[in-house]
């Protein structure tokens, strides 16, 4: 069974030396879940368990695990060789669009051409032939248009520039067509990870134990009545991390986290939002030229699409090609009209999903101020809740046993140890 790959990305974060809590708290992760793939993890990359003499574990590993898996897992060498041919394929499906919307323009206006072309030497007998050229002169402003766009968005400044401060180079005006037709993704695709990971964060830096109002900014659905009241919206966090609620003298309820009082190495404070903010979603991340463009091509692509659809009922042409631009113009019609539809409904849809996104927010927010200013009994609950805030360092010179070393090796260690003590507290009885 091959590891978790967010398991292996975490003990790289965190330095390669790690507690089952740090890990649950670095990616949000199910405390149970965590401790099963971590002792999966260490076992097929070589990785040490180190016991202190409280019974808490570390696990330290190999800097080059990573190399170890691959070797030992056709299913990881697939995986990193999958993650490089998709982004070559993602690309060239972004690029794809733009380059439709290029070729169903240049396909329209060669068609329209040579119809008007027909037509005007039909009019006019054998001798309108200099005239048909003419009709070169309508296309010839989309060929140099057509031309242009490739090269409007490609000057070598904006790329040094974004190079030069370390920014995102600028997307192609190819890769914009894509955004403006169906956007960028999902700018909360990670947000239940983003959630957990920061109630873990407030839970550490609080030293293992917290009120519920203090994690309350991070969670939606809250409840009404009793169930707001008995803060049942906690029973996911204490069964993803291993809690238990603590009872006050009053009757006030705390809760301790254990698990995540355990680290390998002492960390300052983690740094997290006073509330779990999610990101409204964005038209484009195209700049407003790249935008302009894609949607004036658009447009154009359209009324040549009905230009075309009306010139094909008229003409009697019955050449190849003609032909067979007759045989797709129903496509041609829906792309056009496609194209500039989805976009506009993608625009409405947004609005409506940043005005929740909004109010969820807000109403984190609010939740977060009350923290600002407790009222008394929340002041008695962060106070109680104190009483049960630790933390745990594994530093790893208290260790009673690691497999990092023989165990006969380790008892020889213990007992000398042992003995140093014990001539300590003698010499101690002696003065």
């Amino acid at each position: 069974m091959a590891p978790n790959p967010t398991i292996m990305q975490a003990v790289e974060q965190l330095g390669y030396r790690v507690t089952v809590g740090d890990v649950a708290a670095k990616a949000g992760l199910d405390v149970n879940f965590a401790q099963r793939e971590l002792l999966i993890l260490a076992s097929e990359a070589g990785g040490n368990l180190q016991v202190a003499e409280s019974g808490d574990i570390a696990y330290l590993f190999p800097k080059n695990f990573r190399d170890v898996l691959r070797n030992k897992f056709l299913q990881l060498q697939l995986q990193e060789w999958w993650q490089k041919i998709w982004r070559v394929l993602f690309y060239l499906i972004r690029i794809s669009f733009g380059v439709v919307l290029v070729a169903s323009i240049l396909l329209i206006f060669v068609a329209i051409t040579i119809l008007l072309s027909s037509s005007s030497s039909d009019n006019n007998g054998g001798g309108g032939g200099d005239r048909g050229g003419g009709g070169g002169g309508f296309w010839f402003f989309p060929t140099n248009d057509l031309i242009w766009l490739f090269y409007w968005n490609h000057e070598p400044y904006y790329q040094q520039r974004a190079r030069s401060s370390g920014q995102k180079p600028e997307m192609s005006f190819l890769e914009a067509v894509f955004s403006f037709l169906f956007g960028d993704g999902n700018p909360n695709y990670n947000l239940e990870e983003r959630k957990w990971s920061s109630i873990a964060a407030a839970i550490r830096n609080n030293r293992g134990a917290i009120a519920a109002e203090q994690i309350a900014p991070y969670l939606d659905n809250l409840g009404q009545g009793y169930t707001r009241e008995y803060e049942e919206y906690m029973l996911p966090a204490l069964a993803r991390f291993d809690g238990r609620p603590e009872v006050s003298p009053e009757g006030q309820i705390v809760y301790h986290f254990p698990q995540l009082q355990t680290t390998a190495i002492e960390r300052n404070s983690e740094p997290v939002g006073a509330y779990l903010r999610e990101m409204v979603w964005r038209f484009s991340h195209a700049n407003s030229g790249q935008m302009t463009l894609a949607a004036g091509l658009g447009a154009v692509n359209l009324v040549g699409a009905l230009i075309l659809g009306n010139l094909l009922t008229k003409s009697a042409i019955a050449g190849t090609f003609i032909g067979f631009v007759s045989a797709i113009y129903p496509l041609l019609l829906i792309y056009g009209i496609g194209f500039l539809s989805i976009p506009l409904i993608r625009y409405f849809w947004i609005q409506w999903k940043n005005s929740k996104i909004e109010s969820r927010n807000l109403e984190r927010q609010q939740r977060a101020l009350l923290l600002n200013k407790p009222d008394a009994n929340l002041q008695q609950k962060l106070a109680y809740a104190q009483e049960f805030a630790a933390e745990n360092v594994l530093d790893g010179e208290d260790l009673a046993y690691t497999t990092e070393t023989e165990l006969t090796q380790q008892e020889l260690e213990q007992s000398a140890k042992i003995d140093a003590e014990w001539q300590k507290r003698i010499g101690r009885s002696d003065n």
